[in-house]
């Protein structure tokens, strides 16, 4: 009569040591997959890291995804300055160095390289500028400024265009005290019309600044010709109104002369929706 109380007890022991068992055995189980992941990080090369630093930016607004896009402008830049302080590189080359510090981003992050080279003053002015894009709407941009001199190349400014939007350029002749002058301009998304900005920029060989900015133009578009520059838009406020009533609104065209001391305007005028 003794021998199953006996028996339910050893066997109700025998469960508590299983399952004591079987807990320690999870708990050191995760404890060691909780120290691997507090282990991983970055991969070590360029691409890698950038890759790794473009998965944490899914979803996050610009403000806060700055520290992430500020580390890879950190990465990218330091690694551009190293690697082009002993060379005189072209166009293609430049472009391909910044597609491979950004083979690794994943959709939808992407980074566009945009560049220039032009003669100035007995030597060459490389602009290497990029966007960094996660979304359609959240894009940033860094342009960096070099100059090329028998053969060492050196960076001498650094700036960031305009959020949201993707990064374009046109030289202009040099201002009337020599200074270089380019043009840096994109487009915005998010509306049915792109948005365009534009900025002038100068630089006199110590310092490189903006002189000029128009911003958030509805279905903008430029075009430079002939120390002539062109700007033709709509006005929002007309679009919304008259397509609304079944009919497109006519353009804006300003029309600016580029002049030695910078940017004048010519004329303003209507023209008929194309």
């Amino acid at each position: 009569m003794t021998e199953q109380p006996n028996q339910s007890r050893k066997i109700r022991q025998a469960g508590i040591v299983t399952g004591l068992l079987l807990a320690v055995i999870a708990f050191g189980i995760g404890t060691a997959q909780a120290r691997k992941k507090k282990k991983e990080g970055p991969p070590a090369d360029l691409a890698g890291h950038v890759g790794w630093l473009g998965k944490q930016l899914y979803g996050q607004s610009i403000e806060d995804a700055k520290p992430i896009t500020d580390e890879i402008q950190k990465l990218v830049v330091a690694h551009l300055n190293t690697w082009i302080a002993n060379r005189t590189p072209n166009l293609v080359e430049v472009r391909h160095e910044l597609d491979q510090a950004f083979s690794q981003l994943k959709y939808p992050a992407i980074g566009t390289p945009s560049v220039f080279i032009a003669p100035w003053k007995g030597m060459e002015l490389i602009g290497v500028g990029y966007t960094l894009g996660w979304s359609d709407i959240w894009r940033v941009n860094v342009l960096v400024l070099y100059e090329n001199r028998n053969g060492h190349t050196r960076e001498i400014a650094i700036t960031h265009f305009v959020p949201r939007t993707d990064l374009h350029y046109a030289i202009l002749p040099p201002s009337a005290a020599g200074d270089f002058r380019f043009l840096a301009y994109g487009w915005r998304l998010g509306m049915s019309s792109p948005r365009l900005t534009a900025v002038l920029y100068s630089y006199n060989a110590k310092q490189l600044e903006s002189q000029w900015k128009t911003e958030d133009l509805f279905a903008g578009k430029l075009t430079v010709s002939n120390n002539t520059l062109v700007i033709r838009y709509l006005k929002l406020s007309e679009y919304i109104h008259d397509t609304q009533l079944g009919h497109y609104p006519p353009r804006h065209e300003a029309t600016y002369k580029i002049t030695p001391k910078g940017l004048q305007l010519e004329s303003e005028q209507e023209i008929p929706y194309q």
